[in-house]
């Protein structure tokens, strides 16, 4: 039997930084001990930009305790996964919400984002970064009965978000990243939290990426898109203390 979870890990998505968990992580922090890590480059003491998965799991392994929970968003989630893998004595159980194993559609995977769509998001960027992100913003919150909410907490995080170069790196990350193969290889508890009116990460990416895995439960949230901690941020806290509470 496992030990108790007391530290959890909180690893953001692309563009948004560690602050996009200032609601949730108080709320966590009743029971256990919060760390909610920047990815490199989103903050002055990882202030590179890493162009690869394993680059960013080392980074996080290094700064994270030597035991704990983990909470992942979208490229957060799928660092988790990675993370996992690599280290599976230091990670102790998972929550991956709005996760893909496989960002961009490959063959037998159309539940993602074809590659040109991507690859013109990252020429957007580049030629005109706030503009390209306030759009981003928009498409993560639609949909979600509290849409004005979750877009309006976003906003000033991705507008004041990483250099241009570390956006570009974590594009590369979800481009290249494919870990379906690895899914039957994670032996820990893992909970899949996904909103129902996602547009970033369909619901169907989070229910194949449950079914994939040996010891995962699929928990849809309905009325949510992108960000359902920011959308129903009670329910969500509630779900994740009782799963790491097990």
């Amino acid at each position: 039997m496992s030990a108790k979870v007391s530290d959890v890990v909180l690893l953001h998505g692309w563009g948004s930084g560690s602050g996009v968990w200032d609601d949730i992580a108080p709320r966590l922090a009743t029971r256990f001990r919060v760390h909610a890590l920047p990815l490199p480059g989103y903050a002055a003491v990882s202030a590179s930009a890493v162009s690869s998965l394993q680059a960013t799991v080392d980074c996080v392994a290094r700064a994270a305790p030597r035991r704990c929970g983990v909470v992942g968003w979208s490229l957060g989630g799928e660092v988790a996964i990675a993370w996992a893998r690599r280290t599976p004595r230091q990670v102790q159980r998972m929550a991956l919400i709005a996760t893909t194993p496989c960002f961009t559609g490959r063959p037998g995977w159309r539940c993602a984002t074809a590659p040109a769509v991507l690859q013109e998001f990252g020429r957007a960027i580049a030629a005109d970064r706030d503009g390209t992100l306030a759009r981003f913003v928009a498409v993560l919150a639609r949909g979600d009965a509290r849409a004005q909410q979750v877009a309006g907490a976003l906003q000033p995080l991705y507008k004041n978000g990483p250099a241009d170069e570390v956006l570009a790196a974590g594009l590369a990350v979800l481009s290249s990243t494919d870990l379906r193969r690895e899914l039957p290889r994670v032996r820990q508890p893992v909970l899949v939290m996904h909103g129902s009116r996602d547009r970033i990460v369909p619901p169907a990416a989070g229910r194949r990426l449950a079914a994939a895995l040996p010891d995962a439960r699929f928990s849809l949230l309905r009325t949510c898109a992108h960000a359902p901690f920011l959308s129903q941020p009670a329910r969500v806290a509630r779900e994740l203390r009782e799963f790491f509470d097990e």
